[in-house]
């Protein structure tokens, strides 16, 4: 009986010594997961934000010289020499929090969104004509798109670029499976359709913590206007 006893004792030692271990190993991927890799963004949104500071503080010999405070047009595409994983632009969300911005960089692959929100290759330029689609995280690598359920119609979305100011205010938010490719066309959900409307989509994981689905943010384009020095936008400016 004792012998009995004593293997039982040893078996839910064993147990127990192993549920901890599982137990510490899972929390150490937790910790990597959701710590480490906001920190690995960081540095690199320091970074990027630095390089997109100094590029465009230097002449830009692509774009006409544009006249302040009056709309500005924007190209269709962004340029061929941007490079995958390079800055493009920043996104301003200010009614999540007026501190929001976060550097967009060019591309949607894995190493890319390490960076920062990605910008869909071969969609319209923010700003340009047709469908602007931007790709980010909700959770790990500073999920810069964790809390865009919460915006509502009318919400403001800016991006800015080296020479314009583009504010679009939300239409609209919607659940789609993974594979619902045709909410990046440049006429959502119809292949072949002509852009005549300046769009933005956002789209990242949904639910949270899970890949099952994407949560896809509509917008519309609501001004456009040359920067200046000094002059947000009023949706950054409180106006």
């Amino acid at each position: 009986m004792s012998r009995r006893g004593d293997a039982v004792r040893t078996t839910l030692r064993g147990l127990g010594q192993t549920l901890i271990t599982l137990g510490v190993t899972v929390l150490l991927f937790v910790v990597y997961e959701l710590e480490v890799t906001n920190l690995y963004t960081d540095q690199q949104q320091s970074r990027l934000g630095k390089e997109l500071s100094r590029e465009w503080a230097g002449p830009d010999p692509t774009r006409p010289v544009a006249v302040p405070g009056r709309p500005v047009p924007a190209p269709a595409t962004v340029p061929v020499a941007a490079s995958l994983g390079t800055a493009l632009a920043r996104i301003y969300l200010p009614s999540i929090s007026k501190d929001y911005v976060r550097v967009v960089v060019e591309g949607i692959a894995t190493e890319d969104l390490k960076r920062g929100p990605g910008h869909y290759p071969g969609s319209a330029a923010p700003g340009g004509l047709g469908n602007t689609v931007i790709s980010g995280h909700r959770t790990t690598y500073g999920a810069p798109f964790n809390l865009v359920d919460e915006l509502r119609a009318g919400d403001a979305v800016v991006l800015e670029t080296r020479t314009a100011w583009f504010t679009y205010r939300v239409t609209g938010l919607q659940v789609v499976e993974p594979t619902a490719i045709a909410v990046t066309y440049p006429v959502p959900g119809q292949l072949g359709a002509v852009a005549t409307e300046h769009l933005l989509t956002l789209t990242t994981c949904n639910p949270k913590y899970s890949a099952e689905q994407r949560l896809i943010v509509r917008a519309a384009l609501q001004v456009a206007l040359a920067k200046r020095p000094g002059v947000l936008p009023p949706a950054l400016a409180g106006g």
